[in-house]
This record gives C-alpha cells, sequence and structure tokens, in this order.
C-alpha cells in the first residue's frame, strides 16, 4: 500500500475548499531555504577549480548543508491535542491517530522532506531494549525506583502488578517473538495508518485464543501481527519519512506522549527528544491552561530558554466566550510559570488544531456548532482587515493559529540555527576558497617555496600546531568541568544540608506525627546556574584557544609562503553553544507529596533516623542526574568545542596540503591562465567568494 494514495484521500476530499495559505508565517524559512541553496551553488562553483584537498573539505560542507533538518519537538498534556496539532503542522489531517492510549511510550518523529526534493515515504519503528525493558520489570520504572527507595512497598506492589499485566499482554500479543525483538527495529518502505497504530496505539483487547493462535503463525516472522497496538508496550520511538507540498525546507516535527506515566518512561524519553531539539512547542488545552498540576511539564520546561519554547494554547474552540476568555489564560499562564520559575517570556500563541483539520479537510460546514460559535466569537477579535478579503477557509486557517505558530518556528529556525550555520559554512568555505588562489599565488611566484625540505618542514611545524592546540584546549576544557563538578558537588551538599535543617526544625516544631514536604526546586536553580557558569567557562575558553590558533596559522603561513598567503580569510571559529541542562527536569521522590512520604514518615522514628535516612534518599535520588550533568551534558559541551577546533584545523591542513603540492611550473601555470575555460572557472570561483563573503558580513 503506498501512503500517497491515504493521505490524499484523507486530506484531498474537497481539495477546491481547502485553504490557499497553509505556507503563510514560512515566509522567514523560505528566504533561509533560498539562502542555503545560494550557498550550496557557490561551493558548488568552487569545486569546480580548487584543487583535491580542499574540493574535500568543501564536500563536507556541502553535505553539512544538505542534511540541516532542525527538529521541533511538541509536549505537554496528556490529551492537549498534540497529535492533532502535529497532523495540521504537516498539513495531513488524519496522519497520526490522535487518540493515542496512556500507556503508549512513543515519541514520533515526523522527517518533512521540502515539496521541491522528493523522497521516497518510508518508516522505521525501534523496540526498547533489554536493560530498559528489564529496568521496568525489575524495579517497576522510575516510579518503583522512587516507592522502593521511599520504603512503599503497598505503591511498588501495585505498580509491578501493572507491569505483570503489560508484560503478559505483549506476550499474547507477540507470542515467542517477545524476547527477540528487544533492541531490534522494524524497517518499512511505506507505511499508512493501519501500520502506525501497529507501533504506537495501544489497541483494543482482543481474543487470547485467536492472539495466540495468529502469534504462531508462519506469516508473522516476516510481518508481524496485523492487530492495531500489536508492538505498542514496546515501541520505544517512530520515525516517519515523507514529503510535504508546504514546506520550504526540511523539518523534523517529534510528537511526544503526555507528560504524565505509570512508569515514568515517557518522561525519560521525553526529556531525550528535548535534548534533541533546540526548539520546544508546549502545547496545552484552553480548557485546563496550566497550573501547579503540571509541575512535570514545568520542571521541563523551566531548564530551557525562553527562545527556546513556543506555547501553543490548543482547543479555543471549546472556549464559550474565547475573546474575553483568553487574555484570562494567557495571564495566568504567565503567573504560573513566573511562580514555579519557569521561562517568563516565552511566546504564547492561541489557536484550534480542531479548527486546522476543519479547513484541511474541506469540512467547514460540519464543524460543530459550540465550536462554530466559538470560531465566530474569535473572530470579531482577531479577525484583521487583511483576513476579511480571504476565503472563508483561509480566514478559518488564519484563526487557527497555525500561521502565527509557522511564523515563531520559522524564525527561531533561522535566527538560532540556520543562519549561524550559514555564517559559519561560509566563514569556512571563504578560507578554503582564499587558500585555493593563494596557492596559485605561490605557484606563480615560484622561488623557494616549492623546496620539498622546506615544505615537509612546514606540514610537520603545523602538525605539531596543531596537537599543541587541541591539547591545551582539551587541558582547558577538563578543568571547567572539575570546577563544574565541584560546584555540582557543593550545591547538593549545600542543598541536603539545608533541606536537613529544614527537616529537623519542623521534627522539633511539630512532632513526628506531621509529615513534611520540602520543595526540590532551590537544588535545580542552584545546579542550573552551575551549569551555566560551566557554559559560559567553555565559551571564554575556546574563544580564548580558537584565537591562539588561528594566530599561530597565519603566523605559521606568513613565516612558509611569505606574501602571498596574505589574501587568506582566516575566520576565528564559531563557538558551539552548551545543550541546555533539560535532565534537571526529571522527577525525583521530591516531587511527590503522596504514598511514598507517607510510608517513609510512618517507617522512621527519631530525629537521627529521619535525618539519616532523609540524607540517604535525596543522595541516592538526586544520584542520576548529577551523573548525567556531571559524567554526560558537561563532557558533550566539552567535546563539541573541541571538535570545532578540530574541524578548524582539518580545514587549514587541506588548504596547507594544496599550497605545498603545486608542482607546475610558471610556464604551465601562465598556460592555463590563457586558457578561456579556466580563466571562465576561475571568474566563477571568485563570484562564488562574493556570495561567501555576503553571508559573513
Amino acid at each position: 500500500m503506498n501512503m500517497e494514495t491515504q493521505i490524499e484521500k484523507a486530506t484531498d476530499i474537497c481539495a477546491s475548499s481547502r485553504p490557499s495559505n497553509l505556507d503563510a508565517g514560512l515566509e522567514t524559512l523560505v528566504y533561509f531555504a533560498q539562502q542555503a541553496q545560494t550557498l550550496e551553488e557557490a561551493l558548488s562553483d568552487l569545486s569546480e577549480v580548487t584543487g583535491e584537498k580542499v574540493q574535500r573539505s568543501l564536500l563536507r560542507l556541502k553535505t553539512e548543508i544538505s542534511e540541516f533538518e532542525p527538529s521541533v519537538t511538541l509536549l505537554g498534556q496528556v490529551k492537549a491535542g498534540k497529535t492533532s496539532l502535529v497532523n495540521a503542522m504537516a498539513g495531513w489531517a488524519d496522519l497520526l491517530p490522535s487518540d493515542v492510549n496512556p500507556w503508549t511510550s512513543v515519541v514520533t518523529s515526523l522527517h518533512l522532506e521540502a515539496g521541491h526534493r522528493q523522497i521516497e515515504k518510508k518508516a522505521c519503528f525501534q523496540f526498547m531494549t533489554e536493560g530498559e525493558w528489564g529496568r521496568l520489570l525489575e524495579k517497576g520504572g522510575r516510579i518503583g525506583e522512587l516507592a522502593g527507595r521511599a520504603g512503599a512497598e503497598g505503591e511498588l506492589h501495585k505498580i509491578r502488578s501493572q507491569i505483570e499485566e503489560m508484560r503478559d499482554r505483549s506476550r499474547r500479543r507477540l507470542g515467542r517473538k517477545f524476547e527477540l525483538l528487544m533492541g531490534q527495529k522494524h524497517d518499512y518502505g511505506y507505511f499508512d495508518k493501519n501500520l502506525i497504530e501497529r507501533y504506537i496505539c495501544l489497541g483494543d483487547d482482543f481474543d487470547e485464543a485467536e492472539a495466540e493462535a495468529e502469534a504462531e503463525a508462519e506469516a508473522e516472522a516476516v510481518t508481524g501481527p496485523a492487530e492495531q497496538g500489536s508492538f505498542a508496550d514496546i515501541t520505544r520511538s517512530a520515525d516517519l519519512y515523507l514529503n510535504s507540498k508546504t514546506l520550504p525546507h526540511r523539518l523534523c516535527l517529534r510528537d511526544t506522549p503526555g507528560v504524565n506515566d505509570t512508569f515514568m518512561m515517557r518522561e525519560q524519553i521525553t526529556l531525550q527528544a528535548i535534548r534533541d531539539s533546540r526548539i520546544c512547542i508546549v502545547v496545552l488545552s484552553a480548557g485546563q491552561a496550566l497550573s501547579s498540576v503540571d509541575m512535570g511539564l514545568i520542571r521541563m520546561i523551566s531548564n530551557l530558554k525562553s527562545r527556546e519554547i513556543v506555547i501553543f494554547v490548543n482547543r479555543i474552540d471549546e472556549l464559550a466566550d474565547p475573546s474575553t476568555q483568553i487574555p484570562e489564560i494567557e495571564d495566568s499562564i504567565r503567573q504560573t510559570l513566573k511562580t514555579h520559575h519557569g521561562p517568563e517570556k516565552a511566546e504564547i500563541i492561541f489557536g484550534s488544531a480542531y479548527w486546522a483539520t476543519k479547513a484541511l479537510t474541506g469540512s467547514l460546514e460540519n464543524m460543530d456548532t459550540a465550536s462554530a460559535d466559538a470560531l465566530i466569537n474569535w473572530a470579531e477579535t482577531a479577525v484583521t482587515a487583511s483576513h476579511a478579503e480571504q476565503p472563508a477557509q483561509n480566514m478559518v486557517w488564519e484563526l487557527s493559529g497555525l500561521p502565527k505558530l509557522n511564523k515563531a518556528i520559522s524564525k527561531r529556525i533561522v535566527q538560532d540555527l540556520g543562519k549561524p550555520l550559514l555564517t559559519r559554512l561560509a566563514s569556512s568555505a571563504a578560507t578554503a576558497a582564499t587558500g585555493h588562489f593563494a596557492a596559485e599565488a605561490v605557484q606563480v611566484e615560484g622561488e623557494d617555496h616549492g623546496d620539498p625540505g622546506r615544505i615537509e618542514e612546514i606540514l610537520l611545524s603545523f602538525e605539531k600546531l596543531s596537537d599543541f592546540h587541541l591539547a591545551e584546549l582539551k587541558n582547558a576544557t577538563i578543568q571547567v568541568e572539575r570546577n563544574f563538578q565541584q560546584r555540582v558537588d557543593r550545591a547538593h551538599a549545600t542543598f541536603i544540608e539545608r533541606a536537613t535543617h529544614a527537616l529537623i526544625q519542623h521534627l522539633e516544631t511539630n512532632g513526628e506525627d506531621a509529615p513534611w514536604e520540602y520543595d526540590a526546586t532551590g537544588l535545580r536553580m542552584l545546579l542550573r546556574s552551575a551549569y551555566s557558569v560551566m557554559s559560559s567557562g567553555l565559551t571564554s575558553t575556546a574563544e580564548t584557544h580558537y584565537e591562539a590558533a588561528v594566530q599561530d596559522i597565519a603566523e605559521l603561513l606568513y613565516e612558509g609562503f611569505g606574501p602571498a598567503v596574505e589574501g587568506i580569510q582566516l575566520a576565528i571559529p564559531s563557538i558551539p553553544p552548551a545543550a541546555s541542562p533539560i535532565v534537571l527536569g526529571q522527577s525525583i521522590a521530591l516531587d511527590f507529596n503522596d504514598g511514598w512520604w507517607a510510608s517513609w514518615w510512618r517507617r522512621t522514628r527519631g530525629y537521627k533516623a529521619f535525618a539519616k535516612r532523609f540524607r540517604e534518599l535525596i543522595e541516592r535520588e538526586t544520584e542520576d542526574f548529577l551523573t548525567q550533568l556531571k559524567m554526560v551534558q558537561a563532557p558533550e559541551a566539552s567535546l563539541a568545542v573541541l571538535t570545532r577546533l578540530q574541524e578548524f584545523l582539518t580545514e587549514q591542513q587541506d588548504i596547507l596540503e594544496e599550497i605545498s603540492s603545486r608542482s607546475l611550473s610558471k610556464d604551465d601555470l601562465r598556460d592555463i591562465y590563457h586558457d578561456k575555460t579556466e580563466t571562465q572557472k576561475r571568474e566563477a570561483a571568485e563570484g562564488a567568494l562574493q556570495t561567501l563573503r555576503s553571508f559573513i558580513e
């Protein structure tokens, strides 16, 4: 079955009634796509005239442009309409099932290719590893670990019962293949709605005898069982690759399940999805907006910068009086973010995926009466003079909030990701191009530059310089990491001391029968501050060592080849920013004030026992994200800084080798300059260099 047929049936029922402004808000991304193509063409022109070594560098840069795929992760409340919104953003009204069961823990990534670059539709479904499944079975997942550490055997027993039920259901569905699928993946050269539902929707109950019989069927070894939700319990992620008629540039949309989860598998997977993106859309329901109940969600987004977040308040079609209620909802959201130290300056957009879907399917006339009334109410406030002249379907698309969301996303993609990328690549390419021209100049001047012994000496000196600067930067980043680790440990110890002191004060004041609560926000803020200091330290360190490396290489080139290389544009490499410390959004025992704490309190007697057990509990609970911060995120940030310098040095080595490998005589070179074809190539290269400089200035 070909997915394109399915999509056309789902979305083009009334093609003439669909909006003609589906690309509204994408203008910034359109311009970026044009700029990226211009840069790619300039790199191709340069490749026509440069030597093999520089061509290698240019090819790396072209590959980086062609593979650039900004990703946007959607997260939010359960049943806030994330999947419906993803479908609308992708332009396919019924692409992903929007009734995913709360037990499903699948991040679904839509890899959308721009309309002018057609790709074959395909799908890849990744299953949990044995370690992930084992952690769930043996320890009850994150919640089981929390309950076990707090001594809440009753809670832990309940969780294990639920896990046993899930495991038994999976075994009935999958039969003998259950264990064999762990850590594996299924690839398809197509996808349709039935295939998607098989992997990411839990599905309805089914006849056990029938399922067991099908599990034994030989065909299952190839295609797997066909029921909805066959693999849902063990599927970790889904990747779908398809074309988009409206997008000007490729884009990845990641749909995540709701944050709340019995075993907190979702939390871990969603945190990783956020780490893989620089832009997040937080989807809220207008009916419940954002409250202290959503602390798990607030914790996640509190560790992101305001520019990395767009809040989309969905389901305004369910409001009785949108024009009056929406300002009140926005005030409430901002107050909640302020109270809980969230990103107060995050952009907030109001809209309705339901209205967008009706516009996409050309079925405005079938809209629910209450929703239609809300649409008219909102139109009286939101419709501008320019909207009033548009067809009804275009106006509804505008009122759905999708164009505003497209605009917000496009702006962030271009300003925070795309433009820095093009500037960096253009700078590297300009260095390569001017290096090529310098090689020609060296060849024209001749003199002693072609002496093999001298060339070998220059190359050896460059190798020593490269090793020296990489080693120096590595040692400096190690020191930054050590300082960070010490700061983290101090913050952790300070928090535990303060919390323990607060616990003892509570016991002295209220006795042992009154339960006690303590907010972990202070710890997260201390660690976030430490991470910020580390990020600034890495930036400062990188800047110092990058400048020193550029200076030394420039001096080496001049000493080796004289004034002929003065035209080489040696730009200081851009410094890669450290990823946000999203791991701090992970839940810990202090975030819960229910059965675990009650059990912990009942089982502990005596002030010293309280203090000792509390210390042990919090130390073990915070160990995971402290380890993630110190041993994963900090080293990753350091590695990115080192890798950027390594890339720069590799590019300089390519240029140096091209200069050094010139073996033609002056007469041969002059013959080339009199060749019409070569002259045209040189003119094209000079034009390409001017194009590159336009990206840098």
